[in-house]
């Protein structure tokens, strides 16, 4: 037996929707992100049920509004027997475990599952260091200071990272073979802020979401800014120079 510690309700989404992976579009892309989202809710809760009927919390907090647990196998286990859902932890006791609601269940193993902090031991705080797991990095790849660092993997997306991983390697790769401009650091710490503010007032000043990107807004932004700075590069003054050296 598993016992299933929970500190609060949280949302449990499977890993396909309408018999697609969660990863990928399952709503018309014709309707926008934020009615997608709207609709996302009633579809998980026709999916899954209510929460409560497999002993576990009611979220407090709309759907994609904190880090769900993506799973198809966790209620499947506690219909079955496998795992039984707790409170939280109040205390340990000798070889068991009392929970905040008195209950006490002898356990061999304590799994916490407490989330990560970011830390960049290899740089001087002065230079890199992400405070409440808070990096300022333009679109969660480039740093504005320095132009010659980047970022891989370093986001929370809702579904698998590896997709997102490429299409940034991709980007990188495009800039340094010389075939896309940097925006100015200026406009970079614009766009950072401006994101930075809309996941304050989806997730709050959670450290756990600092990070957390909506996997198709996030793939339509770094697209466009690819096209834009190919088109930077094109009006850059040094480009032209260049082009002008050629043509004589």
């Amino acid at each position: 037996m598993t016992y299933l510690a929970v500190r609060r309700g949280f949302h449990i989404i499977p890993k396909y929707i309408l018999g697609r992976p969660l990863d990928q579009q399952a709503i018309p892309a014709i309707i926008p992100w934020a009615w997608q989202r709207k609709l996302f809710g009633p579809i998980i809760r026709l999916q899954v049920g209510k929460l409560t009927d497999f002993g576990l919390p009611e979220p407090d907090h709309p759907i994609l509004h904190a880090h769900p647990t993506v799973s198809s196998e966790i209620l499947n286990r506690i219909i079955h027997g496998c795992i039984k859902p707790k409170p939280n932890i109040q205390r340990l006791d000798g070889d068991g475990v009392i929970f905040t609601d008195g209950t006490r269940e002898r356990v061999d193993f304590i799994v916490y599952c407490t989330g990560y902090k970011v830390t960049f031991p290899f740089f001087r705080p002065e230079v890199v260091e992400a405070r409440n797991n808070d990096l300022l990095l333009f679109r969660r790849v480039l740093h504005p200071l320095y132009p010659d660092l980047f970022f891989i993997g370093l986001l929370q997306p809702l579904g698998a990272i590896m997709p997102l991983a490429e299409l940034q390697s991709k980007w990188v790769a495009s800039y340094l073979l010389g075939r896309y401009a940097l925006p100015s650091p200026a406009e970079m710490m614009q766009d950072i802020q401006r994101e930075r503010e809309e996941v304050r007032k989806r997730y709050g000043n959670s450290p756990r979401h600092t990070m957390q990107v909506d996997v198709e807004p996030y793939v339509k932004g770094v697209l466009k800014e690819m096209k834009r700075g190919a088109k930077r590069l094109k009006h850059s003054p040094l480009v032209q120079r260049e082009d002008k050296e050629k043509a004589l």
